[in-house]
């Protein structure tokens, strides 16, 4: 059995708790650390009691609190160690200028992972796998106890090969759900940021996640949940709509659960 929940999810901030057995661990820490301890504490798990947490790239809005976890081991892909290593001890950062120290004098445990291989915290296996976004190294995860499996993919372009691999048997789904292309195309963002949101390093429409939740779908699917949708290019009824058209077309609505994660409060706490 695994739990998890969203504490945010959107564009200000992205934050998953995910629990099993034995580990309770954060997959990445994108709002401030005054509201992780907050979300946690009304659940009754300090932030002493994480064994980890895991950062899928190093955008703020996926970092903000690890400079505050103090003695919580912090994992990173090797390909950004360097970015996390120049934040602690404030050196130069690779582009000519000295990067500031994090809040609470950085990151005491820098754990480092390999973006192709899976590793291991306590019972659980974490298996990243790359995603196309503008970022150093970013992945997805799969997570599993051995029994069930989390697919967790936000901030991603375009659906690859290697994701839909990577989330083709999995239990529960965590997938971006980010704008509705015509509310962004017809609103007032600047050009430029209208193609970083829908290009292939941006992030995923409403039909795009749509179309990989059809190509993922299985039997064995139990639970979706749409996150990172966007403030201002999206509502909830939008992307709901859009994924439940195939699961209605698959003959899998009401087999398979389908939510929205609110964008800056904690979500419900889903078991599997």
């Amino acid at each position: 059995m695994m739990k998890f929940c969203t504490l945010a999810s959107g564009s200000s901030g992205n934050s998953l708790y995910l629990e099993s057995k034995y580990s309770k661990v954060l997959i990445d820490a994108g709002i401030s650390f005054r509201r992780i301890s907050r979300s946690l504490g009304d659940m009754g798990i300090a932030v002493t009691d994480l064994d980890a947490v895991v950062l899928s790239h190093e955008h703020e809005d996926h970092s903000r609190a690890v400079g505050r976890m103090s003695g919580v081991p912090v994992y990173v892909s090797g390909e950004t160690i360097g970015f996390w290593e120049g934040k602690i001890n404030g050196r130069n950062n690779g582009n000519g200028a000295k990067t500031s120290r994090l809040p609470n004098g950085g990151i005491e445990k820098l754990r480092e992972f390999d973006s192709q291989e899976p590793f291991r915290i306590n019972e659980l296996t974490l298996t990243p796998f790359s995603v196309a976004h503008d970022a150093i190294d970013p992945v997805g995860f799969t997570v599993t106890d051995g029994r069930v499996k989390v697919g967790i993919v936000t901030d991603i372009g375009k659906p690859t090969a290697l994701v839909r691999e990577n989330l083709k048997d999995c239990d529960a789904l965590v997938l971006e759900s980010n704008h509705d292309r015509e509310m962004l195309f017809s609103g007032s963002y600047p050009a430029y940021l209208k193609q970083r949101i829908s290009g292939g390093h941006g992030h995923l429409s409403n039909d795009q996640s749509a179309s990989l939740l059809g190509d993922v779908l299985h039997d064995g699917l139990k639970y979706v949940l749409l996150a990172h949708l966007s403030a201002r290019n999206n509502t909830p009824e939008m992307a709901l709509g859009c994924s439940l058209e195939v699961l209605r077309r698959r003959g899998a609505e009401g087999r398979v659960a389908l939510a929205v994660a609110p964008r800056s409060t904690a979500g419900e706490v889903i078991t599997i």
